[in-house]
């Protein structure tokens, strides 16, 4: 075979092996998709932010797909349940899951079987939401800085307490991780929520708590608790003398709590670009931010790709954080 022929036969070859790919995504971009429903699974119960953001889009999402948006409540076991459920459905464009920092980043590290994987499972869409937190003590507190509660646990190891709204949650991870980057260890004391946290912060009980903003600010602002560091790498314009915890001592610590949408894995390509630019139109829009900020989160334009290294990065911070701790959760 001359050297014109060759060059032919692999020119072929190239385009051969790209028609599979080629013709299926035309397949798709011209089918008549969605033809019913979409269920949004949420593994989480009602009222609670996933909810409240998968049915703010699901609201705008059905009328510019033509077809209806059904929100499914599965909650239980830190989200894994319902996380599960959606990952054994079809790859079909007709499930959607709204995911978060616990369910896609942190269970598989805390639990023994979840159910799923959270990186092999699920096709990530679109990130809706961030949202930082703050490390806040009670005003009367001998605590005045990060690097005073450094040194008290360095001094008396185990002796410093932190609450959180529960294991594996972004106020426990926050905690953990600032003692796997110091080199300190914590006493861990977990609620069953953010409020009866907060009510044992300020009552002395506990010695302190990182909570988001939106939650912590209103107490912050009454004098019953002082506002040590955010988690976050720049600060806050809400809180703009409030420092980072990297400024405050603890260089490259930064803690975002966050929620995303993802599919099921074999989602098709042109479905995941519809679905991400579609949900990126509606969490730009005035009203959805001003809905996001009521939240206390901010919702960062991402492509779909960036959103699943941000998400393997997190699965792997997490999973160090967590053996290191040697946290697990029953």
């Amino acid at each position: 075979m001359n050297g014109a022929a060759a060059m032919q036969r692999r020119s072929l070859l190239r385009c051969a092996a790209a028609m599979p790919l080629v013709a299926g995504t035309a397949a798709w971009a011209g089918s008549d998709w969605p033809a019913k429903p979409i269920t949004y699974v949420v593994p989480f119960p009602t009222g609670g932010a996933t909810d409240i953001l998968a049915r703010q889009i699901g609201q705008k999402l059905g009328p510019a797909l033509g077809t209806t948006i059904v929100v499914d409540n599965k909650p239980g076991a830190a989200g894994s349940i319902g996380t599960a459920a959606a990952s054994r459905m079809p790859g079909d464009g007709y499930t959607l899951v709204g995911g978060t920092i616990s369910t896609h980043a942190i269970n598989v590290s805390l639990y023994q079987n979840i159910g799923y994987d959270p990186v092999k499972s699920f096709v990530p869409i679109v990130l809706t939401g961030t949202s930082p937190v703050v490390l806040v003590v009670r005003q009367d507190s001998p605590f005045r800085s990060v690097g005073d509660v450094i040194a008290a646990a360095r001094a008396r190891p185990g002796a410093v307490s932190g609450a959180s709204s529960g294991i594996g949650s972004s106020q426990h991870m926050a905690l953990e991780l600032l003692g796997h980057m110091t080199g300190t260890k914590f006493n861990h004391v977990p609620y069953r929520g953010s409020a009866p946290a907060l009510t044992d912060v300020m009552g002395g009980q506990v010695d302190m708590v990182f909570d988001t903003p939106v939650v912590a600010s209103p107490h912050i602002q009454s004098g019953k608790l002082r506002a040590l560091a955010v988690s976050t790498a720049t600060r806050l314009s809400s809180l703009p003398d409030v420092p980072t915890v990297a400024e405050a001592g603890v260089p490259g610590f930064e803690v975002t709590s966050w929620h995303g949408v993802f599919a099921p894995a074999g989602t098709p390509p042109p479905l995941v670009a519809r679905l991400h630019d579609e949900i990126l139109k509606i969490l730009q829009s005035p009203d959805m931010q001003e809905r996001l900020r009521g939240l206390g989160m901010s919702s960062p334009p991402t492509t779909a790709e960036q959103f699943a290294a941000f998400q393997k990065a997190e699965v792997a911070k997490w999973a160090a954080v967590i053996r290191s701790a040697g946290i697990q959760a029953e």
